[in-house]
């Protein structure tokens, strides 16, 4: 193990876990709630290993089990360039990590009965009320056609991509080249008024429902609890999820004061191609609810336990039990074309999260009912109903082929470490 390496794991180990949270969770010993401290030990190796290649500047990750921290490291740099020190306090881009925090602030919305399901999404925003859908060539790279939309965009279709409103970067088919890239890009291009013309003014890339798209959902959501609440999703993310929650380190932006925790990617992956992430150190044009927060593993665990617990952490209630069983059930109605695909070929989706189906044929152990959702930039998280188990990996690394991989990764030494 480099020196480097090193000083990031003792320092991670030597930091107090969640210092900053207002309830912060229990520690325990990994045996003490059926988990190898031996087989854990299996993370260090795998992720040292990928620092001293050149895969990963560094990285942090959490574990929990039955409520309890019993694996809280970090390893390697969190700016690589400057040779500091990777740190359990660093703070990552989320990106699309942020999509099941605003999930969870509409469900809010949902228990006071001023979002419900069905509510066409021209109820918030009367400009998609008659939305047409594109006709695609046998190549898909001309419109031919345009259709009315066989029903309205509900609400529900944002929480779980069926909306038609995908990214231009989920494909490459002639409506994807028609629609801005993806969240982050659009909040640094475009005002929220901006975007929702543009959205309103396009072909949907399918009928409302019949197909698993991803897609601007979350962000057009998020929109929908500003014109709710008359204050930026901002505020409201943090009076009604991360202040509850202790989760101090996770905005929209970095503080200026906290700018110095910011993990930073290597510039060059090992091909030498340039890499680079967004900067979240200057406001964006809108606050976009699918991809634009910056948060630590501490303040996601926290986040991913209070899902696990059914809704509460300590003695903070955020929704009801039944409210979480449903987020996380599976939503896609059978007949339902699903573009979900790499790590996620073969599971669900519920609201706002990817749902596992089966045992058998997703790529990886885990359990029925597991739920979770990564992020481009090299973040990943996942709660396990079943094992009691909420793991979150953070790291810099804007490279999908090495993130994709460290996820699969990540659950094999997780899942392997459980002894009970």
């Amino acid at each position: 193990m480099s020196r480097g390496i090193l000083a990031g794991v003792i320092a991670g180990l030597l930091l107090p876990v969640f210092a900053s949270a207002a309830e912060p969770l229990a520690q325990a010993r990994p045996e003490e709630v059926g988990l190898s401290a031996e087989r854990l030990a299996g993370i260090d190796r795998f992720v040292t290993g990928e620092i001293d290649e050149g895969v990963l500047p560094g990285a942090v990750v959490a574990i929990a089990r039955r409520g309890k921290v019993v694996y809280f490291k970090a390893f390697g740099h969190r700016d690589k360039e400057a040779g500091v020190a990777m740190t359990t306090d660093s703070i990552f881009s989320a990106a699309s990590m942020t999509k099941p925090m605003t999930a969870v602030l509409a469900l809010q919305f949902y228990e006071q009965g001023l979002l419900l399901m069905d509510d066409p999404l021209s109820r918030f925003f009367p400009k998609f009320a008659d939305m047409k859908v594109a006709v695609l060539n046998e190549s898909k790279d001309r419109i031919v056609d345009m259709v009315p939309a066989a029903r309205p965009i509900l609400m529900r279709d944002l929480f779980r991509h069926t909306s038609g409103l995908a990214y231009g970067s989920s494909g490459t088919t002639a409506v994807n080249k028609l629609y801005p890239m993806s969240s982050n890009d659009s909040a640094r291009t475009l005002s929220s008024a901006e975007l929702l013309d543009k959205l309103a003014g396009l072909p949907l890339h399918h009928q409302p429902g019949a197909q698993w798209h991803y897609s601007f959902g979350l962000d057009v959501l998020g929109f929908a609890i500003e014109g709710l609440e008359k204050k930026s999703l901002g505020q409201v993310m943090n009076a009604g999820l991360w202040s509850p929650l202790g989760m101090t380190d996770t905005g929209f932006m970095v503080p200026a004061d906290r700018v110095a925790r910011y993990a930073r990617p290597l510039p060059k992956d090992r091909a030498g191609r340039p890499l680079s992430i967004p900067s979240p150190l200057q406001p964006t044009k809108f606050e976009c609810g699918g991809g634009c927060a910056v948060t630590t593993a501490g303040d996601y665990l926290n986040f991913a336990q209070m899902l696990l617990n059914g809704g509460t952490l300590g003695q903070t209630r955020l929704l009801s039990r039944k409210t979480v069983d449903y987020m996380v059930s599976n939503q896609l109605a059978p007949g339902t074309n699903s573009l979900l695909a790499g790590n996620f070929t073969n599971w669900g989706f519920g609201l706002g999260v990817a749902v596992r189906t089966t045992p058998g044929l997703p790529r990886g152990a885990g359990s029925v009912g597991e739920f979770g959702w990564p992020g481009a930039f090299g973040t990943y998280w996942w709660a396990d109903p079943a094992e009691r188990l909420a793991v979150v990996w953070m790291s810099a690394s804007p490279n999908g082929a090495v993130n994709a991989r460290h996820r699969q990764a990540l659950k094999a030494l997780v899942n392997g470490a459980i002894i009970d």
